[in-house]
Order: C-alpha cells, then sequence, then structure tokens
C-alpha cells in the first residue's frame, strides 16, 4: 500500500507546546503508512530549540530562511513559493500546518501547489486580546480567508473553535478537537532523587517548593508567578520558588526577584532538558498565563503528581476542573492565586485529593498515543473522501 505523505510546515523549532506537538506527531504517526516532514524557519531564540532533537529522530526536515516570525512582505512572499516549489516536488497527500503566520502561509502555498488535503492545526489563536486593534483585525482577515481553503481545522481545545466560529473564521464542521497529548511514562516514570536534584539547585531540603515550567515571555507572565510567590512567602516564610525556563523577559523578572528581596528565595534555572526530574522536586506547580491554546505542561504536571493552580483561560479550562482536579484563578488574580498555594501547602488532605484526581485526568484524557492515533484517523477519513486511497 502506498503511503500517505503529510508535511508540516511551521514557523519555528523552539522550545514550545506547538512545536513538540508537532515534533511528536511525525514521529509517532505508524511508519509504514505514513512519511512525515518538517518544513520550518531556522531561528530559535532564548526559550531554547528542538532543530537537534528532530535530527536526532530521524525527522526530516527543511529549514528554510525566508520563514520569519515578524511580517516581512518579501520574505513572506519568498516563502510561499519555495514552500510550493517543494510541495510540487514532493507531492505531498496532506500539508498539516501548524502556528498562525506559517499556518496561512503553508496553507497558500500548498493551495498554489494544488495538494489534496490542507489541514491546519490552531495552537491557541495569534490574534488574541494582547494584541493591537489593527493586528487583530488584519489577522482575522487572513485567518478567514486561509479557512476557506482548509480542509480541516483542528483544535487543542474547544474554547479554540469556539473563538473561531465567534470570529467568522471557517464553518462548524471543519473544526475538530483533538487535545495536545504527552509522553505519560517520561513523568510517571521518573527514577531520580527528588532530594538530590534539590541539593543540585541549591534549594534548601526542608522548604515547600512552588515552581512553573514555561518561557520568560509576556504570555507566560512570569511578573504574576513573582508577585505570588511575594504574597505566598509572607504567609508560609519556609516556602520557595522555581522557574524553569528562559526568554526576553529574563532581566525583566531578575529585576522584579531583586525589588521584592527574594532574590535567595526564587530560583530561575535556565532553559532545562530534565523537566520530569525538576516536576518531582516540587509540592504545588502554578501558572499564570495571559493566553493558551492548551498547555501541556499542565496534564505533565498531573502526571508527575502535583496539584495545580493556574489562570483561567483559554484552554487550561478544559483540564482544570476547578476544586476537583486543580484551581482555576482569574488572570491577575494574585490574592486568589496565593491564598490557593497556601491552602494546598497547608491542607496534606486537599494536597492529595487534587494530585489524584488530577493524574486521573492525565492518564484519561491527554496519552500521546492516542493523540497521534485520532491524527491518523482524520488523515485516513480524508484520504478516502478525496479518493486518494
Amino acid at each position: 500500500m502506498k503511503k500517505i505523505k503529510v508535511i508540516h510546515p511551521i514557523t519555528r523549532l523552539i522550545l514550545g507546546g506547538a512545536q513538540q506537538n508537532t515534533m511528536e506527531t511525525c514521529a509517532g504517526l505508524n511508519k509504514d503508512r505514513f512519511e512525515a516532514s518538517i518544513i520550518s524557519g531556522p531561528d530559535t531564540g532564548p526559550e531554547g530549540e528542538l532543530i537537534s532533537e528532530v535530527k536526532k529522530r530521524g525527522i526530516p526536515l527543511t529549514l528554510m530562511p525566508e520563514i520569519v516570525r515578524r511580517p516581512d512582505p518579501l520574505k513572506d512572499l519568498l516563502a510561499v513559493k519555495k514552500m510550493a516549489d517543494i510541495f510540487k516536488k514532493e507531492k505531498p497527500h496532506i500539508v498539516h500546518t501548524h502556528s498562525s503566520k506559517t499556518g496561512i502561509l503553508g496553507r497558500w502555498a500548498a493551495r498554489a501547489a494544488n495538494v489534496p488535503i490542507i489541514i491546519h492545526t490552531v495552537h491557541g489563536w495569534g490574534h488574541h486580546v494582547y494584541k493591537s486593534f489593527l493586528y487583530k483585525k488584519f489577522f482575522t482577515f487572513l485567518e478567514r480567508r486561509s479557512a476557506k481553503i482548509s480542509d480541516k481545522l483542528i483544535v487543542v481545545s474547544s474554547t479554540n473553535s469556539r473563538d473561531g466560529l465567534r470570529d467568522r473564521i471557517g464553518e462548524p464542521r471543519k473544526y475538530t478537537t483533538i487535545h495536545s497529548c504527552i509522553n505519560l511514562d517520561e513523568f510517571t516514570k521518573v527514577s531520580s532523587d527528588p532530594a538530590e536534584t534539590r541539593k543540585k539547585l541549591g534549594i534548601n531540603l526542608k522548604s515547600r517548593l512552588v515552581g512553573t515550567v514555561g518561557r520568560l515571555s509576556q504570555q507566560k507572565n512570569p511578573l504574576d508567578f513573582i508577585r505570588a510567590a511575594e504574597k505566598v512567602k509572607k504567609e508560609l516564610p519556609d516556602t520557595q520558588f522555581i522557574f524553569v525556563g528562559d526568554g526576553p523577559l529574563r532581566s525583566e523578572t531578575e529585576n522584579l526577584i531583586k525589588e521584592t528581596g527574594l532574590s535567595k528565595d526564587i530560583f530561575l534555572t535556565g532553559l532545562r532538558a530534565d523537566v520530569p526530574d525538576l516536576l518531582c522536586c516540587m509540592d504545588v506547580f502554578i501558572l499564570t498565563s495571559l493566553w493558551e491554546g492548551l498547555p501541556r505542561v499542565i496534564p505533565q504536571a498531573m502526571a508527575s503528581g502535583l496539584p495545580v493552580v493556574a489562570n483561567a483561560v483559554d484552554g487550561v479550562c478544559e483540564v482544570i476542573d476547578d476544586q476537583r482536579n486543580g484551581f482555576l484563578v482569574p488572570p491577575g488574580d494574585i490574592s486568589l492565586m496565593s491564598e490557593r498555594i497556601v491552602s494546598l501547602l497547608k491542607d496534606e488532605q486537599l494536597k492529595q485529593k487534587i494530585c489524584q484526581n488530577g493524574r486521573e485526568t492525565a492518564k484519561k484524557d491527554f496519552s500521546l498515543s492516542e493523540m497521534v492515533r485520532k491524527l491518523e484517523d482524520l488523515y485516513e477519513e480524508l484520504i478516502f473522501k478525496k479518493g486518494l486511497h
């Protein structure tokens, strides 16, 4: 049987949820049935990169210098042409795009090359409320036009389909929800000693440890993490904090840590490859993001046996059932965020109940193999409908 060829264009292969989702999809697809590859821009950044991991896994990768994050009319047109040339040469059955900008450019390149099936995954809309009015209007227009040439719009949370339909992007029949999932074994079968990991980081073995994993960026909102830490510290002085990750707001974050006098109690680890080990060191996990598609780090924390307190934004609300498997907090409500953290640190029975329910959620709804199976089924369904089988 002829293999189904799928090409995945994406803007950047940084260390992020959309990028990991794309890589895991390509790596996990049945090799006897599918042939998957990636096209990406070469830029990475302080967040870390996945280019080396993609290559290590043997996934065919084309790095295209014309694919850049910021609008650049000349490079954008060249990117469309070069992708279209690749599609004409490779003749994929499916082009499956990711990320806002390349999601648009890649779909029009696929259209120009007469690719039979065009799919786009929305890992969170790019025209969110924190963008300017003109930016939102422009990208909403582009998304509407691009939806017309898309066979399917995959969303990682139903909130994304609700917002897309509200903005008149596509029709309900084009949307399908497939959660961005994780390799559960990485987080449930950690063999390292948490005490030894803490010791290497310089964290007091007797301290309560509150942490998060993410980019030091506007989206992940690290300054609110620091503000919540300041309040928790006043209530529980023996608490320490850890932020795993790096990004463009590093200096601002460091400055606020100094201003709050918490330099000895907040650890910025930078980029780390041992996230499962670090999660196992924590007592409570928090997420202060201002917007999200569906943050994979929440089921990762749940699978690691951590109670989660998170801002109630977008797909977060589909993972967390407030007060059952975690706590939801309105964005910017630092007082409630700190109260929830303190209650979990003080009440072991409450903590264990939340942790157990969280583990069950991760196991039931966020298995990587189940995500890949759903994608394979979708690909097969579209191949059959187009008469390409």
